[in-house]
Parts: structure tokens; sequence; C-alpha cells
């Protein structure tokens, strides 16, 4: 299972989680929004990087989702979020790194050139393995956790998180957000069921839904889909080039725009498959495999 789409749009559509996942909320905490943002000379692409509001200088947060051992996370992380940081230190007043971990096997080898940074106030290093019990631990990091699980746990714990969302003081869409986030880490897990076979195990019946969370859930998934478009073109373009195609024949759909066209439950697709992509040609593919 991929976990790292996951997590992207467990941010994309509650930024607040990586506060509960640090423990403490800033008074701002609400106005904060996730993004990918990019940084000229040399150019690459920061994937997930928190924003705090314009109104004021605030703190930046990066945070990168590791769930493979990489050797150079340390050197490429603060290499690209302090250089981003140099480029904008207008617009912040601190900066902090998050790294998630599935567990400290996965953490880089070579940790001691960092170590200042590693040990001081900055940089918070979370091992999902490490927060707790799915059935005790607060609902939006319980599903952090519940995406580690193994196979045959998962449907019994879910089940279990999804009757919290109903007990827990949660906004119509705080829970709406839970209950898409549970079925799309199942999705994920389950790769040979349908969303509706996922959604029939976990009980849930949508018809049945109160006029007020459907209302809800209709208003988060178009605003989780103008910004999920948003970050997914950046991903795009970061793992495959340039997609305006039309550049090369105007009269050919740009590969852009056919993303922008899409349904929410296209992007989810799209998101997990892309970080697969290496060509156009793959990007191609995928559009005539689920035109």
């Amino acid at each position: 299972m991929r976990r790292d789409p996951i997590f992207y749009q467990m941010f994309q559509r509650s930024p607040q989680l990586l506060f509960d996942l640090l423990g403490s909320r800033p008074s701002n905490a609400d106005d904060y929004r996730f993004d990918s943002v990019g940084v000229k000379e040399p150019k690459f692409e920061i994937d997930g990087v928190f924003l705090p509001p314009k109104s004021e200088p605030g703190t930046v947060y990066f945070c990168e989702v590791q769930m493979q051992k990489d050797e150079k996370l340390y050197e490429r992380l603060f290499g690209e979020s302090l250089l981003y940081f140099y480029r904008n230190s207008e617009r912040f007043s601190d900066w902090q790194a998050v790294v998630i971990y599935p567990s400290r096997s996965i953490e880089q080898s070579k940790v001691y050139p960092h170590r200042s940074l590693l040990n001081g106030e900055q940089v918070h290093r979370i091992y999902l393995d490490e927060l707790g019990d799915v059935e005790v631990l607060p609902v939006t990091v319980a599903a952090t956790v519940l995406t580690i699980v193994e196979e045959e746990e998962a449907p019994e714990l879910a089940r279990s998180l999804l009757a919290r969302t109903e007990q827990e003081e949660l906004t119509d869409q705080e829970r709406t957000n839970l209950i898409d986030i549970v079925t799309s880490i199942m999705v994920y897990k389950f790769t040979n069921l349908s969303r509706r076979e996922i959604r029939a195990m976990l009980g849930l019946d949508f018809t049945q839904e109160p006029r007020a969370i459907r209302e809800a859930k209709e208003e988060g998934r178009e605003e989780g889909r103008e910004e999920g478009r948003s970050l997914i073109l950046r991903l795009l373009t970061k793992k495959v080039g340039e997609l305006d195609e039309s550049r090369r024949d105007p009269s050919r759909v740009s590969l852009r725009d056919r993303v922008l066209a899409l349904s929410f439950d296209q992007l989810e697709l799209l998101s997990e498959a892309l970080l697969d992509f290496s060509t156009i040609a793959d990007l191609e593919a995928w559009f005539a495999e689920h035109a």
C-alpha cells in the first residue's frame, strides 16, 4: 500500500492534522493551508508545505511522509527547506520540519551530520507505530495509524474509528472528512474491492446520511477537488514535465485541461498512480485506461 498519497489527501482536507500529530496547535491553525511550492535556481519542488495566512509573518512547516528508506532524505529536506525559507524569509517568522515514518527502521542511517537539527526544537520525527492504540488515540491521529495496521486488523479498527466519529464532538465537516479519509485508506489497502464494497465493509449507508452532512460533503468535496487539482498538477509537472501538449498540437486538448476536468474520485486515483510516473507517456496511458 502506498501511503504517501493518502497523507497528502488527509492534509489537503484537514491541514490541522499536522498539529494534532505534533500535539500542539498554534492559535491560527485553522488558517493554515497545505500546498506544494517551487524554488528556482536551482529548480525543485517541495511537495508538503503548510503555509500560514499571509496577513502576518508566521511559521512555515515543511512535511515529509517517508514510507521507504532514503539515505539522503535529511540532506534533501534540510537543503530544500532552508533555501525556500531563505528566498521567502520576509513572509515567515520561523520554520519547522516534520518527518513522518511508519517506524524507526525506515529512518536513514546517517544522522550524525544533522544532529543539531534532529535534536533541536525545529525538527520533529513522528513514528506512526509508536503513537499508540488506534482505539484510544484522538480520531484524527488514529486515522494516520490506521494506514500501517495489518489488513486483517484494519476493517474492525476502521469500523471502531467511524463509530467514534459519531460519539465525539466534531463539526459536520470534520466528521465528513474523517469518513472520507477512513474510506480512502481502506480503498488503498484493499485494491481488489470497489469503493462501494469498502463502504459496505465499513457499514456505511450514505443514502441515510443527514441532509446537513450530505451538503457538507458536497461542499467539502468541491473545495477539496479545487485544492487537490492544484497540488496534483504541481506533482505531475515535477514527475513528467510540461503538461500543455496543445503547444505542439493545437487541435488536441492539453493534458493539463484533462486533469482539470477530472472528478473528485478520479483525482484520488490519479494522486496514487502519479507516484509511479516518469514520463508523459505514463500519464497518457493512465488517461487511456480511465477514460
